[in-house]
């Protein structure tokens, strides 16, 4: 029979163990890196939007500000250009990748810490400031040729499939009116024949989703930056149209849309 020093001790070398434990586990979690983040933007070089209007041009440029300050923060995140257009999942123009990495700082001291912290940040403003002019020249970047014509949307879910398999997490941005055009007799062409209502336009996106499964798309972040203003009459912004896709994705993994 243990006597009760001996309780004592068995308690106190158990809650030293099981504080230990705990210890070594917030740390283990703490250790853990964030996923990174593989942000796809979606230009629409098409006839239907004009980025040469003040209002679309400024907005744009600002939202690729944001994006580009918010996203590309840590080392291996990731940005990808696609331009919208009759060929959109080969359209590929522009990839860039976080290089700058901070040293460890666990055993520096102050001051050594706030140098190295500033050399990081100096180091990744330096990129992401080259990064932004070439995200830039791509908005204006001018779309002449016969593939403005054709607006395939569709053909960008293959490309945030294949992003998701990254494992990264994956935030898909649409500089586009979302007007889906494409000839055939299996396809959508939305100028010609728009949703009427909600109704129809959730009944498409169901039957359009049965197509296109095969993407496993997963459930990235996906926002709409679209080109209309505020004051912009629903004949030339569609509510049914921005239905139709909020259904679709929905369809396709759970994802909801944010539209700016």
């Amino acid at each position: 029979m243990k006597t009760s020093f001996e309780w004592k001790y068995v308690m106190v070398f158990s809650l030293t163990f099981l504080l230990a434990a705990c210890g070594g586990e917030k740390e283990a979690t703490k250790a853990l890196p964030d996923a990174p983040v593989y942000t796809l933007v979606f230009l629409d070089k098409t006839q239907s939007v004009n980025v040469n209007k003040n209002y679309v041009n400024e907005k744009y440029r600002q939202a690729l500000t944001d994006i580009m300050e918010n996203n590309m923060k840590n080392k291996g995140d990731k940005l990808e250009v696609y331009f919208i257009h009759e060929n959109t999942s080969k359209a590929r123009a522009m990839s860039v990748m976080v290089r700058s990495e901070k040293e460890n700082t666990d055993a520096a001291n102050a001051t050594d810490r706030e140098a190295i912290e500033t050399a990081y940040s100096m180091s990744l403003q330096k990129e992401k400031g080259i990064f932004l002019r070439q995200l830039l020249a791509k908005l204006n970047q001018q779309n002449t040729g016969s593939s403005n014509l054709s607006t395939d949307i569709w053909a960008s879910l293959p490309v945030i499939a294949k992003a998701g398999e990254s494992g990264a997490d994956v935030k898909v941005y649409y500089f586009s009116d979302m007007i889906e055009s494409v000839k055939g007799a299996d396809r959508r062409d939305f100028h010609i024949k728009p949703p009427k209502d909600d109704s129809q336009a959730e009944e498409e996106a169901k039957a359009d989703s049965k197509k296109l499964e095969q993407y496993a798309i997963g459930a990235p972040q996906v926002t709409i930056v679209s080109p209309f203003e505020a004051t912009a009459s629903s004949k030339e912004n569609n509510p049914h149209v921005t239905h139709y896709w909020q259904t679709l994705f929905q369809e396709l993994g759970g994802v909801s849309i944010e539209e700016l």
